[in-house]
């Protein structure tokens, strides 16, 4: 046991020893009589740029219409009114100046009232700022006064098995910090509606921890933490977290624009594979091969062509088809995407400017009077034989029919009375001349009956 022992010390002072050196010295992992390794210098630097969030949600009853009516509840005995309900999660501060949090879409959901709990146990009330449910990352801001933040690190320089950090308010227990590697990169498929490229670890995520930090050993932010797969949402060393550059781009359109403004090009895609990169002459391992160009749309004004495979946009490179819908989800319609790709096997550039999304609104006498309110539009989401065609809901007016039905922005469509819609078109379609009307909805992980007729 005590060879044991020594041998386990002598790999953790020579990891310890090789993790200094590659932060370059910053982080004294060495500290105490003993020179035991230890990363309490660094959380003492990074932890109170995590705080916990409280708050105070809408009850799901205050959207339905027949709960909502006092004959209903009192005929089947039920409170007089709806009782809002109480969640907590986590957030980063990532500009002391301004006072901005980021955590995740699902935690503010349906908000009456955020407050922010700093770790020095300060109370701030926080406003939101915007959110997106695609990314499922929101920005809240609160007074600047004597705030720490957290800086940002580069999520696309990790690799699969660096050291990772948790920190968040599991269960509601207070500020928690877990370690482990990073399991994974580029990881899809958690949600239907979307932009996914998450980092996967196998550091503890619990309920609670949502919306937190994940940072590498210099005590930079490299993810925010979002999703959890386990038994009853518990952790079971499978957690995922929102790459800290794809929070980042979003965390700066919701400030300039208070939403993310997505766009589209009109072209679908597949993921480059040994075989397509030889009959395409691209010497790649990485990249997305454009297979299908839509007409008169932004790619064909570009000059995108079928065959055309995406090495890089606005130089980052593209590692998949998944990966490329991502980066150009993510700039500002009117923006520019400048892509370098490999065409017949020689090397070109293409600049294609971000178009606005093809939303239809839906009025009382084109579809039917309960959706009145609603915006949608077609959506896809994956690749080749893997990819997905429903409806998202892009908007919904306050206090429309549609709202009160239970519509809500980033819905997904999947069908109607439980035949699939894959198009705005069809959507309408299975409207005409039913008599009742049920909408299969997918909203973050679950799948929702919304009966609307």
């Amino acid at each position: 046991m005590r060879h044991v022992s020594r041998a386990l010390v002598g790999v953790c002072l020579a990891v310890a020893t090789l993790v200094s050196g590659a932060a370059s010295g910053a982080l004294p992992l060495l500290q105490g009589k003993e020179g035991l390794p230890t990363l309490a210098p660094m959380l003492k630097d990074v932890t109170p740029s995590v705080v916990n969030i409280a708050v105070l949600q809408r009850s799901p009853e205050m959207d339905n219409p027949l709960l909502r009516d006092p004959f209903f509840r009192r005929f089947f005995n039920l409170p007089e009114r709806p009782r809002p309900q109480l969640s907590a999660g986590s957030g980063v501060i990532v500009d002391a100046a301004k006072g901005y949090v980021l955590t995740n879409h699902h935690v503010i959901k349906d908000a009456q009232e955020i407050v922010v709990i700093l770790k020095d146990n300060r109370q701030t009330k926080a406003k939101l700022v915007g959110s997106d449910a695609g990314t499922d990352i929101a920005v809240l801001k609160i007074e600047p006064e004597n705030l720490s933040a957290l800086r940002f690190g580069d999520s696309d320089a990790l690799s699969v098995g660096d050291f990772v950090i948790a920190i968040g308010n599991p269960f509601g227990l207070g500020q928690t910090v877990t370690s482990g590697i990073v399991s994974a990169l580029g990881r899809s498929g958690i949600n239907i509606e979307g932009y996914e490229d998450f980092i996967q670890t196998d550091a503890s995520i619990n309920p609670g921890n949502s919306g937190g930090a994940l940072v590498n050993l210099k005590g930079e932010l490299v993810g925010i933490n979002t999703a959890i797969i386990g038994p009853a949402g518990g952790n079971v060393g499978i957690g995922f977290a929102v790459p800290a550059n794809m929070a980042k781009a979003v965390m700066a359109q919701i400030i300039r624009f208070g939403e993310v403004r997505r766009g589209r090009l009109g072209l679908s895609m597949q993921d480059l594979t040994p075989d397509l990169a030889k009959s395409l002459g691209a010497n790649l391992k990485e990249g997305a091969v454009v297979t299908e160009v839509e007409p008169d749309s932004p790619a064909a004004k570009a000059g995108l062509k079928p065959g055309d495979v995406v090495m890089t946009v606005n130089n980052r490179p593209v590692r998949s088809s998944g990966d490329l819908r991502n980066q150009l989800a993510l700039i500002p319609v009117g923006e520019s995407a400048d892509m370098r790709l490999i065409r017949g096997g020689k090397e070109t550039a293409v600049k294609a400017r971000i178009g606005q999304v093809e939303a239809q609104k839906l009025a009382g006498g084109e579809a039917l009077p309960e959706l009145a309110g609603a915006t949608v539009a077609n959506f896809q989401a994956g690749s080749g034989r893997e990819k997905k065609e429903a409806v998202m809901v892009t908007e919904v007016a306050a206090g429309s029919p549609a709202y009160f039905h239970g519509l809500r922005p980033g819905d997904v469509i999947v069908g109607v009375n439980r035949k699939k819609v894959r198009t705005v078109k069809e959507l309408i379609a299975a409207f005409k001349g039913a008599e009742r009307i049920a909408l299969n909805v997918v909203r973050g992980d679950f799948l929702l009956v919304i009966v609307v007729r």
